[in-house]
C-alpha cells in the first residue's frame, strides 16, 4: 500500500483460537506464516512501514500471542519481527452469520 510517499506492507492473519480470554496464533504449524514474518522484517529494513494485523474473530478477545506450543518457530519469528519494529495490530471483530465488523 502507498499513501503519499509512505509505503506499507501489511500481513493479515485470522485468529480463531482462544484460551482463557487470550487469542493465540497459529492454531496449526504454519511455515507460510514464518515466511510472511521474515518478509515483514525485510520490508521494514527496506524502509516500509511493516504491519502484522490479527483479525480476532471472537468477541471478548483483545490481544493475540504467539502459540509457542503449536509452532515455536513462528513464535521466534514473531519476537524477531517485534524487535525489528514491525507493528502488531489487534483488530477485534463482531461476528454475525452474514457479516464481520472490525
Amino acid at each position: 500500500m502507498e499513501k503519499g510517499n509512505e509505503k506499507f506492507l501489511m500481513e493479515v492473519k485470522g485468529c480463531t483460537l482462544e484460551v482463557d480470554g487470550i487469542g493465540y496464533f497459529p492454531d496449526a504449524p504454519t511455515e507460510r506464516g514464518v515466511k510472511h514474518l521474515r518478509e515483514l522484517i525485510k520490508a521494514k529494513k527496506e524502509g516500509y512501514r511493516a504491519i502484522l494485523a490479527f483479525v480476532i474473530q471472537m468477541e471478548g478477545v483483545y490481544e493475540v500471542r504467539p502459540n509457542i506450543a503449536t509452532h515455536p518457530e513462528f513464535a521466534a519469528a514473531f519476537e524477531e519481527a517485534k524487535k525489528a519494529g514491525v507493528e502488531i495490530l489487534f483488530l477485534p471483530c463482531k461476528v454475525a452469520p452474514d457479516e464481520l465488523k472490525i
